[in-house]
C-alpha cells in the first residue's frame, strides 16, 4: 500500500481533494463516481466498480427463446374497469 499526502482545498462550503491521475489508474477508476467508507480510523475512497442489472438483457434474450417471459398473472383482472382511471 502506499500513502499519500494530499492538501485539502476549499470548494464554496465545501472541501475537496484532487486525485492524481496515476493513482485513479491504479484502481481503474474511470467511472464518474468512487465509493466513500467512513469509520473511526479515517475514509476510505474505493473504486466504484459495481455494475447493476449487468447481463440482464443476455437473461431477457435467454428467457424469450425459452418461453419464460409470459406474464404469471393477467394484465387486466375481470373486476377491474378503466372508468375508474380517466
Amino acid at each position: 500500500m502506499e500513502t499519500l499526502k494530499i492538501k485539502v482545498r476549499k470548494i464554496g462550503n465545501s472541501k475537496g481533494i484532487v486525485i492524481p491521475q496515476k493513482y485513479l489508474k491504479k484502481v481503474e477508476s474511470d467511472k464518474e463516481e468512487i465509493v466513500i467508507e467512513v469509520d473511526e480510523k479515517g475514509i476510505l475512497l474505493k473504486s466504484n466498480n459495481r455494475t447493476p442489472r449487468k447481463g440482464w438483457a443476455k437473461a431477457f434474450k435467454r428467457m424469450a427463446k425459452n418461453g419464460d417471459d409470459k406474464l404469471l398473472m393477467p394484465d387486466v383482472f375481470e373486476d377491474e374497469t378503466f372508468e375508474e382511471w380517466i
